[in-house]
């Protein structure tokens, strides 16, 4: 979709650049997605991406995964993460027996490949933290990515040694809980994404989100906490640099 604005995936680049973005990591949703994300993070030197299949994303013969397969697919230097992965118990519907094993699949190739985890987590907050901690996934390290859950999820991430990622919807007018918490958290565990495309934080909710707002986040944060700009753009990139030391 990004690649769609005017002047494509370039102007998305250069726009963040001009906001003061200095890396930009693409994630992989699913099986073909591994690979698109690659070859795009190899056109350019501050770009990465990770390699995953996301909860949503039906087990079918074409999106069946293990340990093996996923680290071949992981292999690249420009992989520096493992995900989307995690559980989301508000889009799918059943027995989801499945999406618990995949994730857990997902948690050990991240332990043996020593790349931090992208976690995605929506009505299934307990069950993703449960099985975190029962896959030692303090091993690997990770992101609970687009963090909108309460202060003591937060909690028992940051006690596993996981980083807190705030999106665009920290900015939104009826997100107080999730405001609160953004409060609380430690700054040197604090990541800031846009999750492009989607979900642009304010002033520009309801459009396509870019790399470039991710600066309003920024923005955002630093009022709630009574921080400066500067201070909450320099900690939310040393953040990210000492959790994936290959991109400084």
């Amino acid at each position: 979709m990004l690649a769609q604005e005017e002047g494509g995936i370039d102007a998305v680049i250069a726009q963040a650049k001009k906001n003061s973005v200095d890396h930009i990591v693409c994630i992989a949703i699913d099986r073909a997605g591994c690979d698109e994300v690659l070859n795009l993070a190899k056109q350019y030197p501050d770009m990465s991406a990770s390699a995953g299949i996301h909860p949503n994303v039906e087990p079918t013969p074409k999106e069946t995964l293990t340990v093996a397969q996923l680290t071949e697919l992981a292999s690249h230097e420009k992989i520096i993460a493992i995900g989307e992965t995690g559980l989301d118990y508000f889009r799918s519907e059943g027995d989801l027996e499945w999406q618990r094993d995949r994730f857990r699949i997902h948690i050990e190739t991240a332990k043996q490949i020593n790349k931090p985890l992208v976690i995605h987590t929506r009505e299934a907050r307990e069950d993703t933290m449960t099985i975190l901690e029962q896959e030692n996934a303090q091993q690997a390290g990770g992101i609970i990515h687009c963090f909108t859950e309460n202060w003591q999820t937060a909690q028992r991430a940051l006690d596993i040694g996981f980083y807190i990622s705030l999106s665009g919807i920290v900015t939104f007018k009826n997100a107080k809980e999730l405001q609160e918490v953004a409060k609380k958290l430690p700054l040197d565990r604090i990541l800031i994404e846009t999750d492009a495309p989607y979900l642009a934080p304010m002033p520009h909710r309801g459009k396509t989100n870019k790399p470039a707002f991710v600066k309003h986040v920024a923005e955002f944060l630093a009022e709630l906490r009574g921080d400066t700009v500067e201070n909450i753009a320099k900690a939310t990139s040393d953040n990210f640099h000492r959790l994936f030391p290959t991109t400084q």
